[in-house]
């Protein structure tokens, strides 16, 4: 059967995999690199001489265009569940992929399942 829902499942679903599962390495990445580096990179951009080694001890100053005193924290508390939330989009988006190939009959799953049991 010809059916392009089930083309459409299968493509779309493994773009989401694809994107969601390079998000988080990005994002564990970006995790690893600012915790190593004490959130220094989070104001590399500001030239203030203000500005100490660590970026939680970070105080406001007026040659940064943001508030560096909570930056650090901030990034970390938005990075984690953000990361959390990638890691489940991608095995929904792996599981949708793996129906998308039931249904169209391919691979050693299809012969254990019937569409209707999917």
């Amino acid at each position: 059967s010809r059916c392009p829902q089930h083309w459409a499942l299968l493509s779309v679903s493994l773009l989401s995999c694809l994107l969601s599962a390079a998000c988080s390495v990005g994002l564990a990445l970006a995790i690893a690199l600012t915790v190593h580096s004490r959130g220094t990179h989070l104001v590399r951009g500001c030239h203030s001489p203000a500005l100490p080694a660590d970026a939680r001890a970070a105080i406001a100053t007026n040659d940064c265009p943001f508030n560096t005193t909570r930056i650090y924290d901030t990034a970390l508390a938005l990075w984690f569940p953000t990361m959390v939330l990638v890691a489940a989009e991608a095995v929904l988006s792996g599981r949708c992929f793996l129906v998308a190939l039931i249904f169209r009959g391919i691979g050693p799953c299809a012969r254990n399942y019937s569409k209707e049991q999917v």
